[in-house]
């Protein structure tokens, strides 16, 4: 008990999937699938736009961005998740735990900026697509890249420092194999105001700013589409954002329910916090490789060029 007499704790305990601790063992081989999936196809991904000249163009440049921030998100959660399930160690140093929410969150957000990023390219490509190639400049995506970075790591350079202020001393065990922010402030035993009011302002300000000019965007991008005349012509614009489409659905759809039940769902069971934070985090790095693979022929032509010079 000495350890909780200071005002942090050394170390956090990480936890895996509550009720199921005897049998998580078993859960390691899906999980380190997944990270195969998000890690490999991410990266092939990133090289098949490196090496690719057709794949020189905003587009692909847009989408080798969010595979980088899937691999990044996957490195941030890998070494604990993968020590909680396959080894069974559960602790964490304090200030290694904060490094981890940082960059967990932080990475969350560079997803965020790239998705709106890329929905203004589908916005101008389909409404003003004789003005794309001036308009999308390789400055301009350069630019973009680094706001949507810059963006991601300053506004939460604060929430680290924040609660580094608050004397923790209620219990050192995270319901996450994972440190996130709203599970950290959980534990202190201070005011939270502050933090929550910092939290709230930066999930309005980033995320909830992003969603809605990506719902604009698309307003826009069919009211378009709807001005065409042939019915061929509406449906090849409006396929060139399914991938988009799909994506962004596969980042906020568990993104909102993980907020929705941090803040008004305290009553849920834990096993529901858990599931839904595993979702958030493993789900779009996993599914963006496969989703642009399968849809995106351009990617896929790629890939099979790719390959093939391998293996020649």
């Amino acid at each position: 008990m000495g350890l909780f007499n200071v005002t942090h704790p050394a170390f956090f305990l990480l936890t895996g999937i509550p009720g199921l601790e005897s049998s998580q063992i078993w859960l390691a081989g899906p999980l380190c699938v997944m990270y195969a999936v998000a890690l490999g196809g991410n990266a092939v991904i990133l090289q098949a736009v490196r090496v690719e000249p057709s794949l020189h163009e905003p587009m692909y440049y847009f989408l080798s961005l969010l595979s980088f921030s899937d691999v990044a998100m996957s490195m941030a959660t890998l070494p604990t998740v993968l020590r909680t399930f396959c080894l069974n160690a559960r602790n964490i140093d304090f200030h290694a735990c904060l490094i981890q929410m940082f960059l967990i969150h932080s990475f969350s957000m560079m997803e965020s900026g790239i998705l709106l990023a890329m929905s203004f390219d589908r916005y101008v490509a389909i409404c003003d697509p004789l003005r794309y190639a001036t308009v999308l400049t390789n400055e301009v995506i350069a630019g973009m890249g680094l706001v949507v970075i810059a963006r991601s790591f300053v506004i939460l350079f604060p929430l680290p420092f924040l609660f580094k202020r608050l004397p923790t001393c209620r219990s050192n065990v995270l319901s996450h194999s994972y440190c996130l922010h709203p599970d950290i402030i959980k534990l202190a035993c201070a005011d939270i105001t502050i933090n929550s009011i910092y939290g709230l302002f930066v999930l309005i300000s980033t995320f909830g700013m992003d969603l809605l000019c990506i719902f604009l965007s698309y307003v826009l991008i069919l009211r378009s589409v709807m001005a065409i005349a042939s019915c061929e012509e509406r449906l090849k614009a409006l396929n060139t954002c399914v991938s988009h489409i799909l994506a962004v659905l596969a980042f906020y759809v568990p993104m909102i329910g993980v907020s929705t039940v941090h803040r008004f769902g305290k009553n849920a069971p834990r096993y529901i916090h858990v599931l839904l934070s595993n979702v958030y985090l493993f789900v779009p790095p996993v599914l963006n490789p496969l989703i642009y693979s399968v849809k995106t022929k351009e990617i896929r032509r790629a890939i099979v060029r790719m390959f093939h010079r391998i293996k020649m």
